[in-house]
Formats: C-alpha cells, structure tokens, sequence
C-alpha cells in the first residue's frame, strides 16, 4: 500500500495550524504531528476505519484522531487522505 495526501488534505493542515498557532503555537505544532502520522498505520490495516456509505460505490472511510476527523478512500494499492477536520466544525 501505498499513501499519497490530496490537495484539499494538505489544506486543511494548513488551516487547522494557521487556527491553533495564535493561540498555542507548540500545540499547533504537536496536532498537526499527530495528524500527519496516524494515516501510516493505515499502511498495515488500511480498512481500520468506518466505512461511509453516503460514498459508494467508492470505498472512503474514515478515523477520528483525538478530536479530528480523517477521511480517506482506498484505490486498488493506494490510501488517499481526503479531507480533515476537527470534529466540533459545522461541516
């Protein structure tokens, strides 16, 4: 398997830490650590994260890391982080 970060995923990091830093810088720094590596261990279990229906017949899941929501989809070899959030945004 093979892990790759959309544009739209990238972005939010952007956003998330532009968000955090004012306040905290060095928590910004430690929630953007976090997000960035919890998608490797989809690596070893790519279907660890809940399925989402809304989105067949293509195969997106996805998995809460700490207070964030991270959405992926899994392509034949490939682990796509789609999007980010943290989960009290009105999405």
């Amino acid at each position: 398997m093979e892990l790759k970060w959309t544009s739209k995923a990238l972005s939010d990091l952007v956003r998330l830490y532009e968000f955090l830093a004012p306040v905290n810088r060095s928590a910004a720094a430690s929630v953007l650590q976090s997000l960035t590596a919890a998608p490797n261990r989809l690596l070893e279990q790519p279907r660890i994260g809940e399925r989402l229906e809304e989105f067949e017949p293509r195969e997106v899941r996805r998995i809460i890391v700490g207070y964030y929501e991270l959405r992926y989809e899994i392509r034949e070899s490939i682990i796509y982080v789609l999007r980010l959030w943290h989960t009290r945004e009105d999405r």
